[in-house]
């Protein structure tokens, strides 16, 4: 094989420079290593590569043919080394984040440019799995980060940091049974709203895990509950009409535009729950590199929006 990860280092640093002694000088090596280099590598070729009637070598046709496949070769070499280094350094040969359904229309992916940006050859895996089983991934070790929704309690095997807030409105389709019902023993002069006990007697769907005993308690308002771990599945469900249910904000709110879903006027209750989002990963568990950067990310840019409260 004539190229080498040497030569084509020295026949790129002669294209760049413009003569063996300055190539040699941008390399730390003497001028009649580079000539030596740069002559039997045209040996091996059985081509001329620099032309040398003149005081400086100009490139060849030949040369210049060679130089795009060069460099292309040269950048992958350097990619290559610097992967390496970091996978000595602790960098994840994969790192995986687990994400609730209902938080896939957020913009956690924004979060990733930096990181990429550092480390271009890392392999990223993205697993969507209700809220409960995001949280088992990580206990497990099947998954280095989960975005989640700010959990109930304080978990003391978890740390986290925040990435933002999302609010979660109680949403429902026109045409869903009860509310046509509400509309039609409604005087005409007066807005019809739907009670929380009337709600509690209306099918819901919920986004929970496949596990029925994990169920976050905090958004079951029905006895007629539905269950999926899908938030595609749920939107579907209250799109038909067929039951009300809790979702993002930032998912429903084109639907809502479009005339094809309502925010449920609740009597004597605001409709709207703003929680803090979480990324959240295993004291238990040593990070790599990629993850630990991509905490220290999120960290410095949670640090120039403004402060917020929250009640862990």
């Amino acid at each position: 094989m004539a190229f080498t990860s040497d030569n084509v280092q020295v026949f790129l640093a002669v294209l760049d420079r413009g003569s063996f002694s300055a190539a040699a000088r941008s390399l730390s090596r003497v001028p009649s290593a580079v000539s030596m280099t740069i002559g039997l590598l045209e040996a091996e070729l059985d081509v001329l590569l620099f032309d040398r009637s003149t005081r400086e070598p100009r490139p060849t046709a030949a040369a210049l043919a060679l130089e795009p496949q060069a460099r292309l070769l040269a950048q992958q070499l350097a990619a290559l080394n610097r992967q390496a280094e970091a996978l000595q350094m602790g960098l994840e040969e994969r790192l995986t984040f687990a994400i609730a359904p209902e938080l896939l229309s957020t913009t956690w992916a924004d979060a990733l440019t930096p990181l990429i940006a550092e480390f271009p050859s890392l392999i990223v895996e993205v697993l969507a799995a209700p809220q409960t089983d995001a949280l088992e991934l990580v206990h497990s070790g099947r998954a280095h980060l989960a975005l989640v929704f700010e959990r109930p309690a304080i978990d003391g095997r978890e740390d986290f940091q925040e990435m933002g807030q999302e609010t979660l409105v109680a949403v429902m389709s026109p045409q869903f049974a009860p509310w046509l019902e509400a509309l039609a023993t409604k005087a005409a002069a007066s807005a019809p709203t739907l009670t929380v006990a009337r709600l509690a007697r209306t099918r819901q769907v919920l986004v929970a895990s496949r596990d029925p005993q994990q169920t976050d308690l905090r958004f079951v308002f029905s006895r007629q509950l539905w269950r999926t771990d899908s938030h595609q599945a749920a939107l579907s469900l209250i799109s038909a009409g067929l039951a009300w249910g809790w979702l993002p904000r930032s998912l429903v709110e084109s639907h809502i535009l479009a005339g094809l879903l309502m925010e449920i006027p609740v009597e004597n209750l605001s409709n709207g729950t703003t929680l803090f989002v979480d990324w959240v990963w295993s004291r238990e568990r040593a990070l790599g590199l990629g993850a630990q950067r991509f905490i220290a990310l999120m960290q410095a840019r949670r640090a120039q929006e403004p402060p917020t409260h929250r009640s862990q």
